[in-house]
């Protein structure tokens, strides 16, 4: 990654420019929102006005004030849409290119739900699935891809007109993969700890009942313990896998980034999971986009995906491929 000050001359000579013409877009664009939110509520307070003036009752205004509010936050991401693209297409882009002249990004692409499943880090069938930000290629020697994921579950309850379905988060964050440059014979799969914290020993018991893993995996390392669960099919090869060093970035990613952290080891790539609520590489639409600050925040979303690299210290080699 480059230095700050490389990235402030870098927007200062590169981004300046186009960031101009963009602003004079988006300033358009919320002309446009407006406009279309004034007719809606316009509208709005016509149709309730009629329908009061003929004895209709007064919580019908409501009902149209909340029905235009509605209306006017799909216009508003109908009219936005194409300049977030464009945004995208010449200022992420270009930004990821040059803090990681080795990633190409693809705005509209994802990683593809089978691989989301082949990870095996959540095992709830999906019956929605859908992402955005795709990155790929190499940080430094490590092959890599992550995009934004949601992956979701429905539920549905009642009959006839009663019947209601609501949508259940499976996962929704940032999903990433990486080559570990060694062949795994099984999988092991770090999730984290939830049940030890709250029950103790019986945790460690309902741990070890999970039908839907592979067998539990007891590590020295009381800290990791702690913290994290873990399963795989062939326990010598789980614990040489995680190796005490290995462990301990672990830990130091979770205190840094403070979040959960799921990790899975299979065929010859490590998965990452990280859940968060912020989407990344959103470009602004409320207020100007012409300050560094945004560019900053750009380089700190694309700094999380770098650190698993260098965090989990996947560029040393320390193993080869069979």
């Amino acid at each position: 990654m480059k230095t700050l000050e490389e990235l402030k001359a870098f927007y200062d000579t590169e981004l300046v420019a186009e960031l101009r013409q963009l602003e004079a877009k988006r300033k358009q664009v919320m002309i446009n929102s407006l406009i279309a939110v004034g007719v809606v509520a316009v509208l709005g307070l016509v149709i309730a006005g009629a329908v009061m003036a003929q004895g209709g009752p007064p919580f019908i205004l409501i009902f149209f004030l909340v029905g235009g509010a509605i209306v006017g936050g799909i216009a508003f991401s109908f009219i936005s849409k194409g300049y977030k693209a464009e945004f995208k297409q010449r200022i992420i882009s270009k930004i990821i290119t040059f803090l990681e002249p080795g990633l190409r990004y693809s705005p509209q692409g994802l990683i593809d739900r089978q691989t989301f499943k082949t990870s095996t880090l959540f095992k709830h069938s999906i019956d929605r699935y859908r992402g955005e930000d795709r990155v790929d290629g190499t940080i430094g020697q490590t092959q890599v891809a992550f995009s934004e994921i949601h992956a979701e579950y429905k539920t549905s309850s009642g009959t006839g007109k009663d019947r209601k379905t609501e949508w259940h988060t499976i996962f929704k964050g940032l999903f990433f993969i990486a080559d570990f440059n060694k062949h795994f014979k099984g999988q092991t799969v770090v999730l984290p700890d939830t049940a030890e914290k709250l029950f103790g020993g019986f945790g460690k018991m309902l741990q070890s009942w999970n039908m839907s893993r592979d067998d539990l995996i007891k590590l020295e390392d009381v800290e990791f313990e702690r913290e994290f669960v873990v399963y795989g099919s062939d326990q010598i090869e789980a614990r040489y896998i995680l190796s005490t060093s290995l462990m301990q970035r672990i830990l130091e990613f979770k205190r840094k980034t403070g979040t959960k952290i799921y990790l899975s080891f299979t065929g010859s790539n490590v998965y990452v999971a990280l859940p968060m609520t912020k989407n990344l590489f959103e470009p602004k639409v409320m207020s100007s986009i012409m300050d560094f600050e945004p560019i900053l925040d750009y380089a700190r979303d694309l700094s999380l995906a770098v650190a698993i690299v260098e965090d989990l210290n996947l560029n040393t080699r320390i193993w080869s491929k069979e």
